[in-house]
């Protein structure tokens, strides 16, 4: 295993796992029992981590780049637009501040450890170390090659300088590299670095792979219409079985192709091979588009998962963090089941999450404001944000209610058929609700940029839902009128109940000026009832 996973527990740390809930924790007796909904643990992208803000406003939502690292028995989070989050079971994240001493938190922060200490760098930035991996982290210096030059490159023919989407991988016989990519079409490179001094290279780097045309999802393009353009990005390497795996990223994080992919080698310097079981990861439609330029690490129950960046269609440079498991075929080729946007099973929940994590509840109110004789009805809405926009299965849209709504309502008719068939009841056991953070990845930045106004309002969302059979009588199956914690995805388990029609409420939310309340998606979960069992 690479030291990149070596365990030390530091005092912070064991004063937060006092408090966290660890599935991994349970006897193996009731891990290995048959998952149960409504008991069993389970976790549903994008990934609903709270805010780092206070305040109610939407900072740290809009995150990428996301880097996991194991210390101890915690798992930290980083990513551009915020970090760290810490978890203990991939279920629970909390946010804690990391510490940078004269320097900032890096754009596509990655952090690693080496003979005791951590490391990070990113996009435009030395490299730094700490002590203790929330820091506070000092600058070691900036990169040099083995040369001990600033550390410059060429791709196609364009100049360019410093790190960018950096990977500091440690292999088990405590060699240093960095892995990093070059710009545009150029590809991945590799480098042994300095044991001495982890900021320069022991060697010049080596050219690993570069843009491929023929694998058509590298190609740039929300449909890889670009022929001959592509960006590949984000490399992150791990080792299994001797086997080192360098996962990748194309065509561009603009764009809802944006996906990843594998190459194997028998050496950390390569030569790498394509694999044939790419693309790793990719989804272009619904809630969760676009997986990229993520990291892959071992989890609380053995199996490894894979965290990565989540595009929105909308609003422009809108993102979100989402996670799958990992598997391996016969042939120790890489895989992933699916991108998933359905509640799974949390990890230590079932043996094997790669081919049994899919818990089986699916989406029921996709469309129902739409569908032939619907009998769902919304409080208020804007033109243009109507109401039917939180359930159309698409994170470019949004319900925008009223300005003097004061507790906007959306109701579902989950039964809502033709006249030719009779009605239907379904079992609901989840929901998910899609916050509108204002404001996408690198909105207002610059010496122009006006500061927000104040927030106004409760500094969480706070709603309720409610179920009825007959759209008359409706009794509350989720109470969250006291949310005290903000975050802009909320994933909620329903105790498992039989009904036609499903009411969100909401009584209070953050409020940035005057800008309304937007919900990008309402989405419930489980499955149709038996009609004999009514």
């Amino acid at each position: 295993m690479s030291t990149r996973h070596i365990l030390v527990l530091s005092t912070g740390a064991l004063a937060f796992l006092g408090t966290a809930w660890t599935i991994w924790s349970q006897p193996a007796s009731r891990r290995s029992a048959t998952p149960v909904i409504g008991k069993s643990a389970r976790y549903c992208n994008p990934l609903p981590l709270e805010t780092s803000s206070r305040d109610g406003s939407p900072q740290g939502v809009s995150l990428g780049d996301v880097t996991v690292v194991r210390e101890g028995d915690l798992y930290y989070l980083f990513g551009t637009g915020g970090g760290a989050w810490v978890s203990s079971d991939f279920v629970n994240w909390k946010y804690q501040a990391v510490e940078v001493r004269g320097g900032r938190l890096p754009v596509a922060p990655h952090v690693a450890k080496y003979n005791g200490a951590f490391y990070m760098s990113g996009n435009s930035a030395p490299l730094y170390r700490a002590s203790n991996i929330l820091g506070p982290y000092e600058v070691l210096g900036p990169w040099k090659n083995e040369k001990g030059e600033p550390w410059t490159g060429v791709s196609n023919g364009k100049p360019w300088t410093g790190a960018f989407d950096v990977d500091l991988f440690v292999d088990d016989d405590n060699k240093p590299y960095l892995y990093f990519p070059g710009r545009s079409t150029d590809g991945i490179y590799v480098a042994p670095l300095d044991p001495k001094d982890l900021a320069r290279f022991a060697a010049a780097p080596k050219h690993l792979f570069g843009f491929d045309k023929s694998h058509v999802w590298e190609r740039w393009g929300d449909k890889n219409e670009y022929t001959n353009a592509a960006w590949i990005e984000g490399p992150w390497v791990l080792k299994r079985n001797g086997t080192y795996y360098l996962e990748y990223s194309a065509s561009g994080t603009q764009c809802l192709s944006y996906a990843s992919g594998i190459y194997t080698a028998k050496s950390p310097m390569g030569p790498f091979t394509y694999s044939s079981r790419n693309p790793l990861l990719r989804k272009t439609t619904g809630i969760v588009t676009g997986p990229g330029h993520g990291s892959i690490v071992k989890g609380p129950d053995g199996n490894w998962w894979v965290f990565y960046t989540i595009v929105l269609a909308n609003p422009p440079g809108g993102r979100r963090l989402g996670m799958d498991p990992v598997g391996f075929d016969a042939q120790g080729n890489m895989f992933v089941r699916g991108v998933s946007e359905t509640p799974q099973w949390a990890p230590g929940v079932v043996a094997n999450p790669a081919r049994d994590g899919d818990s089986g509840s699916i989406p029921l109110s996709v469309n129902k404001l739409r569908v032939m004789n619907q009998h769902g009805s919304f409080s208020s809405q804007r033109p243009g944000h109507e109401a039917a926009y939180a359930l159309d299965d698409s994170n470019g849209t949004w319900w925008e209610p009223a300005a003097d709504d004061a507790q906007p309502s959306l109701t579902v008719d989950l039964g809502s058929i033709t006249q030719f068939e009779t009605e239907q009841y379904f079992v609901v056991d989840s929901s998910r609700i899609e916050f509108l953070a204002r404001g996408g990845f690198g909105a207002g930045r610059g010496p122009a940029a006006a500061p927000p106004p104040p927030q106004q309002g409760a500094t969480a969302f706070r709603y309720r839902i409610e179920v009825s059979t007959d759209g008359k009588s409706y009794s509350t199956v989720l109470d969250k009128t006291n949310n005290s914690v903000t975050r802009y995805t909320e994933f909620d388990e329903i105790p498992p109940v039989q009904c036609r029609y499903v009411r969100l409420t909401m009584t209070d939310w953050p409020r940035t000026g005057d800008l309304p309340l937007g919900i990008v998606e309402f989405t419930i979960f489980g499955n149709a009832a038996e009609p004999q069992s009514r």
